[in-house]
């Protein structure tokens, strides 16, 4: 980094990573002549129009980042995806740059864009810039659950929607109150009924849309008593954790979303099971056909094994189509599953 430099300049350069836009000069003494200067011989190096690297080489991509915020103009801030990405909400790097900015903020595609010498920066505008920035962390960005609800709010379906949900507070990013409180402030936001309802699911320990599933279309609406969700458990030194476990009739329902095994997950999964199995605790499998195309028969089959360790509740019936009542009788007198209405006729014949 060249010496004659500013201590302000410097001091800012190393701050955003060797990466400092033309409007940032004024303020650090830096002069645009330098600037020219600097470039024409190849001291620094332009990344997009008015921003540059005040080094040669590639780029890291925590720099471009900062290039993108800055290229966007005084309080923008990466969002969506790549704030995901920043704060490990997201598992990849997005292949565009995503930045909000405020409703006055103009911006315009750069050479270096519609080249392909830069990565694609797109912009989303918002009237609460002040309110969506994190505080502290840089390069600057949306605060978790602004994140959280922007990617949930530019889903393909309310399931996608929810995984974000879960992500964000299963990697423990986030939490359902942060995420209530951020949703409130929004004046207009999709699936907004249901997503307040999904999040109190989450608060009970709901980690996934499989889980989500089978609370809303298997337990809920068919009258099964409330499970434990997520309960940790401590097996040979080693956390595990039970998907749902109805503690007073020793019975776990454990939930698996994938759609196939590897051998070493199902020989684990079938160790935790016969561990389960000394304990007295009997271990019922469902995937997620089950839930989602199956969840009047899963219902019945959990209560038939729920009522023989002593569950006396009642067995209701989903809706006009519910099969319930047909896998009940199915099941005969070893799995009773008794369905709401009038007690079968008992007498001897």
């Amino acid at each position: 980094m060249p010496g004659h430099l500013s201590d302000n300049c410097s001091r800012l350069l190393e701050f955003q990573r060797g990466v400092i836009a033309r409007w940032q000069a004024a303020a650090v003494g830096l002069d645009p002549a330098t600037i020219d200067n600097l470039l024409r011989r190849d001291r620094w190096q332009p990344l997009y129009r008015g921003v540059y690297a005040a080094f040669t080489g590639d780029p890291s991509r925590e720099r471009l980042l900062w290039a993108a915020v800055l290229r966007s103009g005084a309080g923008a801030v990466l969002s969506h995806r790549t704030a995901a990405e920043l704060d490990g909400l997201a598992d990849n790097p997005s292949e565009v740059i995503h930045v909000t900015v405020g409703h006055d903020r103009r911006v315009r595609i750069s050479d270096a864009e519609r080249r392909g010498l830069a990565p694609r920066v797109v912009v989303h505008r918002t009237d609460r810039i002040d309110t969506i920035r994190h505080p502290v962390r840089t390069p600057p960005r949306t605060r978790v659950e602004e994140t959280v609800l922007d990617l949930a709010q530019t889903a393909k379906c309310f399931d996608d929607a929810f995984a974000w949900l879960c992500r964000g507070c299963s990697r423990r990013l986030v939490t359902p109150q942060l995420l209530r409180t951020a949703a409130g402030r929004r004046s207009r936001m999709r699936w907004r009924e249901e997503m307040m309802s999904a999040l109190g699911s989450v608060a009970d320990g709901v980690h996934s849309n499989l889980e989500y599933r089978y609370v809303r279309d298997v337990e809920k609406p068919h009258g099964l008593p409330t499970a434990t969700r997520q309960l940790r458990i401590v097996r040979e030194a080693r956390s595990q954790y039970l998907d749902n476990l109805y503690a007073p009739f020793a019975v776990v329902v454990e939930l698996d979303g994938q759609a196939t095994h590897l051998a070493e997950d199902r020989w684990r999964d079938i160790h935790r099971d016969n561990h389960s199995a000394r304990s007295g605790i009997t271990t019922l499998r469902y995937n997620w056909s089950d839930v989602t195309t199956r969840h009047c028969e899963v219902a019945a089959q959990i209560a038939a094994v729920l009522r023989l360790r002593g569950w006396d509740g009642t067995l209701r019936s989903c809706g006009p189509a519910c099969t319930v009542a047909a896998t009940a009788a199915t099941a005969g007198a070893t799995q009773p599953g008794r369905l709401s209405g009038p007690p079968p006729d008992r007498r001897p014949r």
